[in-house]
């Protein structure tokens, strides 16, 4: 019998785990033989300075950065889509303080976080953040 790749990945993750869990009950057995470790204060402290100063904390908490990579995917996602034309990707342009529909065809290519879009004789540079919604043959498709 062979087992799906989604099988072994399970099974790795939970050997993984279970593997931690050991570790961890081993480090807190130990620890608590210290004299003046005992308190839970002190382990929360230690705790937080650690994930604050390895980034962790602002890393996987960040509660823009996760909406940014989505609208990046969603970008890409039109921009590959083989019929773009049929996408409309509105943004917001600050200057003008209003937004602005641009049909799918004139995506040009996305740099760094940028969409860049064929003008009609510039390309224009819209940060992906300022797209506000993507619609599909009319419909909205996605919004952010």
């Amino acid at each position: 019998m062979v087992m799906r790749e989604q099988d072994k990945h399970f099974l790795w993750s939970l050997y993984i785990a279970t593997a931690i869990i050991f570790t961890w009950k081993g480090l807190w057995t130990g620890v608590y033989e210290i004299p003046y470790v005992d308190d839970p204060f002190i382990w929360l402290f230690v705790g937080f300075t650690m994930l604050t100063l390895s980034g962790v904390i602002f890393r996987e908490f960040d509660p823009l950065g996760g909406l940014e990579k989505a609208a990046n995917a969603m970008i890409q996602f039109v921009h590959a889509h083989p019929q773009k034309q049929e996408f409309t990707v509105i943004y917001r342009d600050q200057a003008q303080k209003k937004n602005i529909a641009v049909g799918g065809e004139k995506l040009k290519a996305i740099e760094k976080g940028t969409l860049v879009i064929r003008g009609q004789q510039e390309e224009i540079f819209i940060p992906i953040h300022r797209v506000t919604e993507i619609l599909y043959q009319g419909k909205r498709y996605w919004r952010f």
